[in-house]
């Protein structure tokens, strides 16, 4: 009989486990099985799908060492929509009024006032008064607020913070605060680890405001979420190969239009874009930084290109910036001092036109050469006549000597105006015309930088362009010749010059682009492409008297480049220094010269082009060829074992103090002493007007984070009383007590799959 009862007894608890199988079985089958399905059954649900910016790629130097890459940053974003729908629907049930504020607007010309939603009375009453409880409010301008809601609305998020730590962070997703349309992301901030290495060419990336985020990109997105986009430098000359491609998350939404969950089998990942390899050699780059800081040099630039490809390996200007100051937007007071600093660290000399002096004689020497005049010889006596003006050598300027007959080695050897005023004016303007063309002078040159100016190569056709009521005339040819007067030309331009000298007449397009990759595959292969040959009008014994005029002033007793010589190596250059002036603080005239040294090394199967630029310097052979010699020692000693530390630098100061000699202590590479002074100090005439570094041409403005006005900057979690906005009615719909109840939302799509998981 027990067994019986026993045996029923079993059997009804297994009933009842089969039961409670069944209806489990049944609930997971409606519930989460085919969620989505019944989601959809529901009277006006819909879905909404949210753009996920993707990762910018790395950009890396020729070696792989990393220049521009990506950190995680969270930022709190805020659906503006989300908080109005959510304030009206409160406000409905209590039968308040909603806040509204009177504003200018113009219409048909007519400047009226007119009332608009207060979104700035909502925000704070939703959203930043709950912000000052968690200890994360930060000042913002009201404005912005303002400007944002009346544009997009809630389809582009209005980043409320940028900067969040992730302490902050950490306190906002652990008390979960579920303020509706408020969400942590967390998104790919760039980083450039070496800081103000390599500055001027790195650029820097911003957001796009609120005016470039058109209505088109905003189509067939609920949710726009924008991407950085290059906003100078390679980071934007490269910006199609570095943005990476977005990802797509979909949220349901029911009839009232709350978030009910996210469809993850819709959820596509966002890809980083590709990563860029540049032509620069971070060592090197870091070699001619250092060249020019340790050399004191105020303002000035350092160019290293290779002569058998045009690959740029090191391009340097100073003073500098530390583009991490932009990212992800820059002090208002930041960019204030970088724009009005006299020094102008935001300019990139390399790329610059200033006035080249006698480094210029390497052209002329090529447009003698197509007049076949190369081989003739001219006096020196110390000056010429033009007209009714007797224009000076340098030598008779400084000892009133003269330097007699020469041919074009040694009159390249001891820098002679004189015999180039006559040399230029036997060759033609029309030939110095044509020699600028195929070296790249006069013209832009094509490098990967927006900001590169063209440079003056001054003819008569450009006279009467720019100066019509003048008459181009022999004197206009012979100061030319020299690099004075009207001439301009930027270190990047000389150094491909010097290049085409090197190796035997080719002129290679300068450029920085080694490679585009993804992952492992070769997008794009960037070989060296020409932009003339100079050889095949010029003979090879030609070309050799000019290489063999510019191995003299290195290594000849009467050269004026000695300060460039390196013992066991052959070192060819040109010395050149340009009368310059500049306005003081006070706006008074003072001395600035330009010192150059261009240079190529080794002699015999060169590898290096080198061109220094130092500005107020006294003279080319004492200033900017030691800082050469410098950099080609250093760089030739990267084959035998020499490794730098690449680190990051500082950004350089600049000034505007005289350099009358560079000399180095030595640093573990031999150094010979700086020479002494060279004579040639400049001559010709300097341009009519002072010629100040002008301020750059920002043509895409960074970020800048205004300073936040009074209402934005309330009760910066001080425990002060929050203004209030001089509203046409207001009305306090939330508890100020904190006691207020909120329904939580979802959070917005975030790029990182950290967040992802934290917030599902």
């Amino acid at each position: 009989m027990v067994v019986k009862y026993r045996f029923r007894l079993y059997l009804f608890a297994l009933a009842m486990m089969c039961g409670f199988g069944v209806l489990v079985f049944r609930l997971w089958s409606l519930q989460i099985d085919r969620r989505e399905e019944f989601a959809k059954m529901i009277p006006g649900a819909k879905k909404e799908r949210a753009r996920i910016p993707g990762p910018r790629g790395e950009i890396k130097d020729r070696n792989g060492i990393l220049l521009a890459t990506n950190k995680a940053s969270f930022e709190v974003r805020v659906n503006l929509s989300e908080v109005v729908t959510e304030f009206k629907r409160e406000a409905k049930i209590k039968k308040k009024d909603l806040p509204e504020v009177l504003v200018d607007v113009v219409e048909k010309g007519i400047r009226r006032q007119k009332k608009e939603l207060d979104i700035y009375a909502i925000f704070e009453e939703t959203i930043s008064q709950q912000m000052r409880l968690m200890g994360v409010h930060k000042e913002y301008v009201v404005d912005s607020l303002r400007v944002h809601y009346r544009t997009f609305g809630g389809a582009v998020p209005w980043v409320y913070r940028d900067d969040l730590t992730f302490a902050e962070f950490s306190r906002i997703a652990e008390h979960n605060l579920g303020l509706p349309g408020v969400t942590v992301a967390e998104r790919a901030s760039r980083v450039y680890p070496l800081k103000a290495v390599a500055c001027h060419i790195m650029g820097y990336v911003r957001l796009p405001d609120d005016q470039r985020v058109s209505a088109e990109e905003r189509k067939g997105w609920d949710y726009y979420v924008p991407d950085d986009f290059g906003g100078a430098g390679v980071e934007k000359s490269f910006d199609s190969h570095l943005r990476g491609k977005p990802g797509v998350r979909v949220m349901q939404r029911d009839q009232r239009g709350r978030p009910v969950g996210e469809l993850y089998e819709e959820y596509q990942e966002p890809r980083k874009g590709n990563d860029v390899y540049l032509t620069l050699d971070a060592r090197m780059q870091i070699i001619a930084d250092k060249a020019l800081r340790e050399g004191n040099v105020g303002r000035g630039a350092v160019v290293v290109i290779d002569p058998n490809s045009g690959e740029v390996l090191a391009m340097v200007s100073v003073p500098s910036f530390d583009p991490n100051q932009f990212i992800p937007s820059i002090q208002q007071s930041d960019w204030d001092l970088l724009l009005n600093n006299r020094t102008v660290p935001l300019l990139n000399r390399a790329v610059r036109g200033h006035a080249p002096g006698s480094t210029f004689k390497i052209p002329i020497s090529f447009a003698g050469c197509l007049a076949d005049i190369q081989k003739q010889r001219f006096n020196c006596s110390g000056a010429v006549t033009y007209g009714n003006t007797s224009m000076q050598c340098w030598i008779q300027r400084q000892s009133g000597g003269s330097h007699g007959t020469l041919d074009l080695s040694d009159a390249i050897m001891k820098s002679c105006n004189c015999f180039f005023y006559r040399y230029g004016n036997a060759a033609g303007i029309g030939n110095i015309t044509k020699v600028g063309k195929v070296l790249g002078v006069g013209e832009k040159t094509g490098i990967e930088l927006e900001d590169e100016d063209a440079g003056i190569l001054p003819n008569p056709d450009w006279l009467r362009a720019n100066r019509p009521a003048e008459r181009w005339s022999d004197g206009y040819t012979a100061n030319t010749s020299i690099g004075q007067g009207m001439v301009l030309a930027s270190p990047l331009q000389m150094a491909s010059v010097t290049a085409t000298v090197a190796n035997g007449g080719k002129a290679w397009n300068p450029h920085l682009l080694k490679r585009v990759m993804d992952g492992d595959k070769v997008v794009v292969d960037n070989p060296p492409s020409l932009r003339g040959d100079l050889s095949a009008n010029v003979t090879a014994d030609e070309i050799e008297i000019i290489r063999k005029g510019m191995w003299k002033v290195v290594n000849d007793p009467g050269g004026t480049g000695k300060g460039a010589k390196i013992t066991g190596v052959e070192v060819a250059g040109k010395t050149g220094t340009a009368q310059n002036w500049r306005r003081d603080e006070r706006n008074n005239k003072v001395d600035d010269n330009h010192t150059w040294f261009i240079s190529f090394a080794p002699y015999q199967n060169p590898k290096f082009a080198v061109c220094v630029l130092v500005q107020n310097g006294k003279s080319g052979g004492g200033v900017a060829a030691p800082v050469a010699r410098r950099v080609l020692e250093q760089c030739m000693a990267l084959e035998k074992g020499y490794n730098p530390v690449v680190e990051a630098l500082p950004p350089a100061e600049g000034h505007f103090k005289h350099i009358p000699m560079v000399q180095y202590v030595d640093s573990g590479v031999p150094l010979l002493p700086a020479a002494d002074e060279d004579g040639d100090v400049g001559a010709g005439a300097p341009t009519a007007e002072p010629v100040d570094d002008p301020a750059p041409r920002v043509k895409s403005v960074p970020n800048i984070k205004r300073e936040a006005d009074s209402a934005g900057s309330a009760g910066s979690n001080s425990g002060q009383k929050v203004p209030k906005a001089v509203p046409v009615r207001r009305v306090g719909i939330f508890n100020r007590g904190g006691s207020q109840e909120t329904k939580p939302s979802d959070p917005a799509p975030s790029g990182g799959g950290f967040l992802r998981k934290l917030f599902r």
